[in-house]
């Protein structure tokens, strides 16, 4: 089992930053893809960035957001700058189980998910 708890959400205003954090325990390896999705009231949950042996971004995030990993801490780290309005949700960290090279995008694709913390951004 994977235990993923994300933290670092908060309000802030548009054209703001804020960094997440999720720290993995468990029986997690650095070789395990990982992922942020977030969901807002009444939507799918939506792919927002994903890391394995390479980085992936959700076309409406690129520029934006940076995704990355501390592999010694078992860390995995958001970076969201420019914030917009409509970036306002709950964002998850998740986490395959096995080692994977390419980061997926759909939910589907990974096996473990953390809580989830509030992003709110306002205009």
């Amino acid at each position: 089992q994977v235990q993923l708890v994300e933290s670092g959400g908060g309000l802030v205003q548009a054209g703001g930053s804020l960094r997440l954090s999720c720290a993995a325990s468990g029986r997690f390896f650095s070789s395990y893809c990982m992922a942020w999705f977030r969901q807002a009231p009444g939507k799918e949950r939506e792919f927002v960035a994903g890391i394995g042996l390479m980085t992936i971004y959700a076309d409406s995030v690129k520029g934006r957001f940076t995704i990355s990993r501390d592999n010694a801490k078992n860390m995995l780290y958001l970076q969201m700058n420019s914030l917009k309005p409509e970036d306002t949700a709950v964002y998850y960290c998740a986490s395959t189980g096995q080692s994977i090279a390419a980061p997926g995008r759909r939910p589907g694709d990974y096996d473990y998910w953390g809580q989830g913390t509030q992003v709110t951004v306002s205009s």
